[in-house]
């Protein structure tokens, strides 16, 4: 599962450069990842405990985040991204240029065994042989976990996946999904952090239309100025492992050059 080639620093200036055409048959992926059971049978259990779609920590980009740190001084052993609108835009292949730092320090801290992908749609059964995941393998050099549960499922897969992990405490989950990749985290005690999707626009276009739509309410509800969103963001739940941004600053800000490129 860990076999995905590594791409050099060479590589990741190629790959930034390239037009690559949108993953294979991207409108059926899109319609098919609209039918997530897992997260309409969750969806009850955030109705009655909405602070599981809270997470602990909130970035613009996955560049924004102190691997380093994280690893080293917060007991995260693995890191877990979601694909579109974190990595890439929706439905292509090709690392987008304000992921691709964060991609790289991703990796340079955890190693090319302990990073990996989960997608609701690459690597799921809506993804024939799983030739999406591979071409994602070889485009990002990241592995793409094969599992059936769609997130917030799927846990035992990913266990499976990294085979040397005993606790979800170890993990760390990235999307820019609250409903799906922060709740799945949150379920099983892991570390979350929410990014704000990619892409906005025209460069959005790809974008499933009923995904897009649910994230902007997500979104509103959660960090609107409004007393819900607050009280939810109050009861966030604290991480086993990390004592909190204060004792172990993950969230790289623009004056911290170095360690953003670390």
């Amino acid at each position: 599962a860990n076999g995905a080639r590594l791409p050099s620093e060479e590589n990741f200036v190629g790959i930034l450069g390239e037009h690559a055409s949108p993953l294979r048959g991207n409108i059926t992926a899109a319609m098919v990842q609209s039918i997530n059971t897992k997260a309409l049978v969750t969806l009850a259990s955030v109705i009655r405990r909405p602070y599981l779609a809270s997470p602990q920590i909130h970035v613009a980009t996955i560049s924004d985040v102190n691997y380093g740190a994280m690893k080293e001084r917060c007991g995260i052993r693995a890191v877990i991204f979601d694909k579109d609108n974190t990595l890439t835009a929706p439905y292509d292949s090709v690392i987008h240029p304000d992921a691709a730092l964060g991609l790289r320090n991703a990796l340079d801290a955890f190693g090319q065994s302990h990073v990996a992908i989960l997608s609701n749609s690459a690597g799921t059964m809506d993804d024939p042989g799983y030739k999406d995941a591979e071409m994602i393998e070889k485009a990002l050099g990241v592995s793409v976990i094969r599992h059936n549960e769609k997130k917030p499922g799927g846990l035992r897969e990913v266990l499976d996946h990294f085979g040397d992990i005993d606790e979800a405490s170890q993990l760390c989950m990235v999307g820019d999904r609250l409903l799906t990749d922060i709740v799945f985290g949150n379920l099983y005690g892991m570390l979350t952090v929410h990014c704000d999707p990619l892409c906005k626009g025209a460069e959005n276009r790809n974008d499933n239309k009923i995904a897009s739509v649910i994230r902007t309410g997500e979104n509103a509800a959660l960090y609107g100025n409004w007393f819900g969103g607050r009280m939810v963001r109050k009861r966030t739940l604290p991480h086993a492992l990390w004592p909190g941004e204060a004792e172990c600053p993950l969230i790289i800000s623009e004056g911290d050059a170095n360690e953003r490129i670390s």
